[in-house]
């Protein structure tokens, strides 16, 4: 009879090319899965329906996977600190595995999981699985983290990359006996995500679960992949990937995500294909990135990295705040996107700077305002690349540029240029003349009559606003 160990699923809700569960399966024939759903995740106030639909559609996926190949996936709906170990003890498990976690919340968790286990005897195996290198593998010379993207990318860049493990395949379950044990040890059937509490009415951008993250990651290479350098920062063509929640929930490899591109490099038939994937090469760079900042320095994640901006004097005006969320800015090209957010969960990445920059240096609000409203509303909600994100734009984080302020307008007519992006989500504003549409300088009758509201602050007058405070901010902090 087979040793049984327990995987413990977190960010790899997939059966292919997962370390850790390709590790187990070297180990015994008995293989069965566990996912736990943390009332201490869930029951917190940045918590986006829609990324909690994705999650329970791709737990479900993942559940039907387990048992194509002879196995189960437990559910637990409690507090892993005492639900895994006490899982495990029941069960009689020799092993828990599972891969490891960047953010400080998953660190301290494992870590008190860790312990209960190795004192009830049950060993404990941990792999790196979500990044391609692992933070202690990227340091600089002086065996220091990075904290600039450039030297980072090179040193990442020039280390080999490893190929997908074995996809998990026929292993055994419980026994009907083992079932009912784990039923008495607080297992549950898979709630869904209404039964949770979070109600998502809408479709999501991208179908939760693995074949449908294979699906996407190769449809992505067979066509946008190509054009992705020009197309990408244009909100209006589909020139992204849309993976990103696929990589957050981990229903997709990282390692079969990296191979795919250098598939796409060996078709590449002209220099400027190679460049767009490539480039894209580098979205995924960036990904670790703030990644391995997250982990080197979880301080990161309560505010500031600058000195200069740790206590900058915000406005932090509730009224603009309010109109900023509702997309009612007299901004289009912000308001196009906040409520693109609002209705599918999604925004593109060039206008999530856009917003970044308009509440922060137009608005003058407090970027974790900001960083926490894009948390409760996105599908692909993930701390470390939403926080990296917010701290690059708010010129608060690790980027050799500080002062970084977007003007919509020119935003807008770069990269909208036939406003066809902002009459998709704002079908009030469809009938305005494009150059009136993109600079925001919309007639006041017109306005009136759209219901559209007016500027609600001067670019540039906030801008040089901005400005002064941030020179007088850097001679206090010197």
């Amino acid at each position: 009879m087979s040793d049984l160990i327990l995987f413990w699923h977190r960010r790899d809700l997939r059966l292919s090319d997962n370390i850790g569960l390709a590790a187990a399966q070297q180990q015994t024939k008995k293989v069965v899965g566990v996912f736990c759903l943390d009332p201490d995740i869930l029951e917190r106030d940045d918590v986006a329906p829609a990324r909690v639909t994705y999650m329970i559609g791709s737990l479900q996926s993942l559940k039907e996977r387990y048992n194509q190949v002879g196995s189960q996936l437990l559910i637990l709906q409690a507090n892993p600190t005492q639900a895994i170990p006490a899982l495990a003890t029941a069960l009689n498990a020799k092993a828990v595995f599972w891969n490891w976690d960047v953010e400080p919340y998953a660190k301290e968790r494992d870590r008190t999981v860790m312990i209960a286990l190795k004192e009830k005897g049950i060993q404990v195996h941990n792999n790196w699985d979500q990044l391609l290198h692992p933070p202690e593998d990227i340091r600089t010379g002086s065996n220091q983290p990075y904290t600039v993207y450039t030297p980072f990318w090179r040193n990442w860049s020039s280390k080999p990359k490893a190929q997908p493990v074995e996809t998990l395949t026929d292993v055994e379950g419980l026994t009907q006996q083992e079932k009912e044990t784990a039923q008495q040890a607080g297992t549950v059937e898979l709630p869904t995500a209404k039964e949770l509490g979070f109600a998502w009415d809408n479709e999501l951008v991208t179908a939760p679960g693995e074949t449908a993250a294979q699906e996407k990651l190769e449809e992505f290479c067979r066509h946008a992949i190509t054009e992705y350098k020009e197309q990408r920062n244009f909100p209006g063509v589909h020139g992204t990937s849309q993976l990103s929640a696929a990589l957050k929930f981990g229903v997709i490899g990282v390692r079969t995500v990296w191979a795919a591109t250098l598939a796409a490099l060996e078709d590449s038939r002209s220099d400027e294909t190679e460049a767009s994937i490539k480039a894209w090469q580098q979205e995924l760079a960036w990904r670790e990135f703030y990644q391995h900042a997250m982990y080197n320095f979880p301080e990161l994640a309560e505010g500031a990295f600058r000195k200069t901006l740790k206590n900058f004097p915000y406005d932090n005006n509730p009224e603009y705040f309010q109109a900023w969320c509702e997309g009612r800015t007299g901004y289009p090209i912000v308001d196009a996107a906040m409520r693109q957010m609002k209705e599918i969960g999604w925004m593109h990445n060039r206008c999530r700077m856009i917003v970044a920059s308009f509440l922060t240096k137009d608005l003058l609000i407090d970027p974790r305002l900001g960083e926490k409203y894009f948390m409760q509303n996105l599908y692909d909600g993930d701390l470390s690349a939403n926080n990296g994100g917010w701290q690059w734009s708010a010129s608060s984080g690790m980027d050799p540029k500080p002062v970084r302020i977007f003007n919509p307008a020119s935003q807008a007519k770069k990269f909208d240029p036939e406003g066809e992006y902002i009459r998709e989500w704002l079908p009030e504003l469809r009938s305005v003349d494009t150059e009136h549409l993109l600079s925001g300088d919309i007639p006041p009758m017109e306005r009136y009559a759209l219901d559209y509201p007016a500027p609600i602050v001067d670019h540039n007058k906030q801008q040089r606003q901005f400005k002064e405070r941030y020179q007088q901010q850097k001679a206090l902090s010197n």
